[in-house]
């Protein structure tokens, strides 16, 4: 019943799948820009969907991008053909096989989901990650993929010890470098999610406020749209969201 009426799901220790009663409904027509990135995804996913070949995907690159909400758009828009996800936090590493066996056991696609993922060195719980994906004595089920986000390409925290192995405690540092981005290297598919430059980030504003309807004229929400991102974190989709809030608000007042 819960396969039908809920289309995202967390993973919970004592409850297991549990459902998300008011998931994120954005689209991918609310992503403006990263066309390659949304196209890549896109293909990837209608072949799982569809029972073909698909890899796994990591998307990184700077925050407030939407590599996260690439992922929930594609959820939204292939839900209708049984395609559903599952969030799983970092900690929750350690029950991995007992995610994936709940899983397959199920008759529908699943994403499974880690956002905003990214290990220190003292964290071990990446080696669950990294066997099940990849050369462990059990397989990934064929109706899962494992799609993560993060702003780290190699996921597990590097120093420049490890580069240059300076470290005297670790004899075979060349061998630890190996290990820590090895996880990474799991990934068919990794995107990268650039910061838009100024032209790039106007659009994105332009864009959402005709989606909007806000009424400020064409000259003055570019101007008020650069203010806005010098005084804030710089550029990015969520800081052009947050503009367009900020002035549908004044809108109102």
């Amino acid at each position: 019943g819960d396969m039908v009426r809920y289309r995202v799901f967390r993973w919970d220790l004592e409850n297991g799948l549990t459902p998300v009663r008011y998931p994120d409904r954005v689209q991918m027509d609310d992503l403006v820009g990263y066309e390659r990135q949304k196209a890549v995804l896109n293909q990837n996913t209608a072949a799982f969907v569809h029972g073909k070949p698909a890899n796994n995907v990591l998307l990184v690159g700077s925050r407030g991008t939407g590599k996260s909400s690439s992922v929930k758009a594609l959820l939204n828009q292939y839900a209708e053909q049984g395609l559903r996800l599952v969030e799983i936090a970092k900690q929750d590493l350690k029950h991995l096989s007992s995610i994936m066996q709940t899983l397959r056991e199920r008759g529908k696609k699943f994403i499974l989901f880690m956002d905003d993922l990214s290990f220190e060195e003292f964290e071990v719980e990446y080696r669950h990650l990294k066997s099940m994906m990849e050369g462990g004595v059990e397989t990934k089920p064929d109706n899962v993929l494992i799609y993560a986000t993060s702003n780290r390409r190699h996921l597990v925290k590097e120093t420049w010890n490890d580069r240059t192995g300076a470290n005297t405690e670790d004899i075979h540092s060349w061998d630890t470098l190996n290990e820590k981005i090895s996880l990474s290297d799991r990934f068919g598919i990794t995107l990268t999610f650039a910061p838009p430059n100024q032209d790039e980030y106007l659009r994105i504003v332009e864009s959402m406020a005709r989606k909007r309807n806000i009424r400020l004229p064409a000259s003055e929400l570019r101007t008020e749209a650069i203010k806005w991102e010098t005084a804030h974190s710089g550029r990015s989709g969520r800081i052009a969201q947050q503009f367009i809030a900020h002035i549908e608000g004044k809108e109102i007042a």
